[in-house]
């Protein structure tokens, strides 16, 4: 049963809140490196390397998909 917190006593407050972090997280970062990927982030060692053009939108495809799971397993 979820308490008023919003957090899950059997498992704690801690079950509720870091997917939807580590989901954010993922998708900004993700962000981040297409755009250095592409050479709009200019200083860094990522920046005009195309891996990070693949690489950057799966990782905010993961990141959304752990959004929507974490949302989803807050509204049970």
């Amino acid at each position: 049963m979820v308490t008023r917190g919003g957090t899950d006593p059997q498992n704690g407050p801690v079950r509720s809140w870091l997917p939807l972090t580590a989901g954010l997280l993922a998708v900004v970062v993700g962000a981040l490196w297409t755009v250095q990927g592409l050479g709009y982030v200019p200083g860094s060692l990522m920046t005009g390397h195309r891996v990070w053009v693949v690489v950057g939108p799966v990782l905010v495809l993961a990141g959304l998909l752990l959004l929507r799971r974490a949302l989803a397993a807050r509204r049970r």
